[in-house]
């Protein structure tokens, strides 16, 4: 039987502020979980600064590996927000004012100053792009080529996924289940590799805890078939009773 097509993504995180630590990014859990639900694999995240060269280089790297390239941050309305400069030169596109984006702007902004010279740049995207909808501030998000320009902020970069959602080609969701207990991982390393070789649809996790004073790890089974899932479970629970484990469903 021919093995299910994968579809993969990388999101590439934009900003200054996210690699001095300053602010925390919630974007790759959101993004990635999001992706999954579509029948995507997030195969791959890189973080690089407001910088022109850095942006560009790692545009043309993550979109020439993966299907889809996500970005989060910097289409804002300020002098550092670089990115859609960045993408448009990387794809050797000009950068204009999309002319939906800004009247989308102009009646956003109506009642609260008006569209001034700031805010138009959240207007301006690589020649040829489409908008993603964006609910909750006006500016859109861009679609180019098989790139995604989302914004930084996790509240708005989640409705513009949830304008995007049934929109993108996938395969089938990565369902998991969990198993878990005060089990050291070394004593069934063996057993999870065994187990994992059996079922060749199946990937096993292993993440290891220390709780109350004692160790335990949590066992996390993946796959894109629901019968090779519940069968890869079945022969692991029943592994680790035979070893003399304590298993609890769903994990500890």
């Amino acid at each position: 039987m021919d093995e299910p097509r994968i579809w993969t993504a990388a999101l590439l995180v934009i900003g200054d502020e996210i690699l001095s630590g300053r602010t925390y990014d919630k974007n790759v859990a959101q993004i990635g979980t999001w992706l999954n639900l579509q029948g995507i694999r997030l195969r791959e995240v890189r973080m690089v600064p407001d910088v022109m060269e850095a942006i560009g280089e790692a545009t043309n790297a993550l979109r020439s590996r993966h299907d889809y390239l996500f970005t989060t941050g910097g289409i804002g309305p300020t002098h550092d927000d670089i990115t859609v400069d960045a993408i448009a030169a990387a794809l050797g596109r000009e950068v204009v004012v999309h002319p939906r984006a800004r009247a989308i702007l102009e009646e956003f902004y109506a009642d609260r100053g008006g569209l001034n010279e700031p805010r138009l740049r959240m207007a301006r995207v690589p020649d040829g792009a489409e908008l993603i909808e964006n609910r909750f501030s006006g500016a859109p998000g861009i679609h180019v080529e098989n790139i995604y320009i989302l914004a930084g902020v996790p509240r708005i970069a989640g409705m513009m996924l949830d304008a995007l959602t049934g929109t993108l080609e996938g395969g089938c969701p990565l369902l998991s289940h969990t198993l878990g207990g005060a089990i050291q991982e070394s004593e069934v390393a063996g057993l999870l590799e065994a187990t994992e070789k059996a079922h060749a649809r199946c990937q096993i996790g292993s993440y290891p805890f220390f709780r109350e004073g004692r160790p335990g790890a949590n066992f996390v089974i993946r796959s894109d078939d629901e019968a090779a899932l519940a069968a890869c479970t079945t022969a692991l629970r029943a592994g680790l009773e035979a070893l003399g484990k304590e298993v609890v469903d769903g994990g500890v």
